[in-house]
């Protein structure tokens, strides 16, 4: 007897080439979403290409006076921009993520007038501790230093501000110290935190995430300085005292730039040269 089996049923050219490219698509889909969850904040299409041009870089010369005179501004002794979406990443739940830790306001004839907010950042990280003992060793040590002085006549203001921005937490502090006849020395410090990777993030970092092209900014930033000091040149010339920046100093360079400062509308890179020595000049890239 012969048993004749049915043929088995081939699989057009047509449908196979259907099912690998879904598949194929699968797997991008998969890769992508890992992608942007975990190493980076643009959404779909501008991984893609198809995204909109950066909110960053793209200034008029108007808009960015605009933000240059209004920096003082934005030192609100608080966290700005913020929807709760990190609650989970603070070390103590009943306050903000981050909050003034340290205030006080008070003055002494001619020895001091102090007013200080000082930041305590509220993450469960070792990174932040090692920020707030910072905060703490610089500018509270400070404060109570001049809390102790006799017939000094020091003035001493310490404000500061943070921001959350694609994942990123942003802190920025001022201080602003002057003792008798001395130069007014103004202190930027700022401290960026990667909150979806928990780890220190850099300018670098910062200008991949925001696709900005790094050899641009460096232009940008060359160009600034090089502008300023021209402008110092001329006051000496006039017979002001000044301070004279290096423009080829290493300083200048994205990978040593570590004072910045990120907003929804602002990226700030900041060289504040009362960070080493005793002056209140400072220079501003606004992107």
């Amino acid at each position: 007897m012969n048993v004749i089996l049915p043929e088995k049923e081939k699989i057009k050219k047509s449908q196979l080439i259907i099912y690998i490219s879904v598949i194929l698509v699968c797997i991008i889909c998969v890769v992508v979403a890992f992608y942007v969850q975990f190493y980076a904040r643009i959404d779909l299409g501008s991984f893609i290409g198809m995204g909109a041009e950066s909110q960053y870089g793209n200034k008029t010369d108007e808009e960015i006076v605009t933000l240059e005179t209004g920096f003082n501004n934005l030192f609100i002794n608080g966290i700005d921009n913020y929807d709760g979406e990190n609650d989970n990443k603070k070390k103590e739940q009943d306050k903000a993520l981050i909050y003034t830790q340290y205030q006080k306001k008070e003055s002494k004839l001619n020895s001091y007038n102090l007013e200080v907010n000082i930041p305590k950042i509220n993450v469960d990280n070792e990174i932040v501790d090692k920020y707030n003992k910072e905060i703490k060793d610089t500018f509270e040590t400070l404060s109570e230093n001049v809390l102790k002085s006799e017939n000094s006549n020091i003035m001493y203001n310490v404000d500061y501000v943070a921001n959350v921005q694609d994942g990123i937490l942003s802190v920025m502090i001022k201080a602003s110290l002057k003792q008798g006849s001395s130069a007014q020395k103004i202190i930027i410090q700022t401290y960026n935190y990667d909150l979806r990777n928990n780890k220190e993030i850099t300018l670098e970092e910062v200008l991949k995430i925001e696709r900005l092209n790094k050899e641009d900014i460096q232009n940008r930033i060359n160009t600034k300085i090089q502008q300023e000091a021209e402008k110092a040149k001329d006051l000496a010339s006039m017979g002001y005292n000044i301070y004279e920046r290096d423009v080829n100093s290493d300083i200048y360079k994205v990978e040593n730039s570590t004072e910045f400062y990120l907003t929804p509308n602002a990226l700030y890179i900041i060289y504040a040269y009362g960070n080493e020595t005793d002056t209140s000049e400072m220079d501003m890239v606004i992107l």
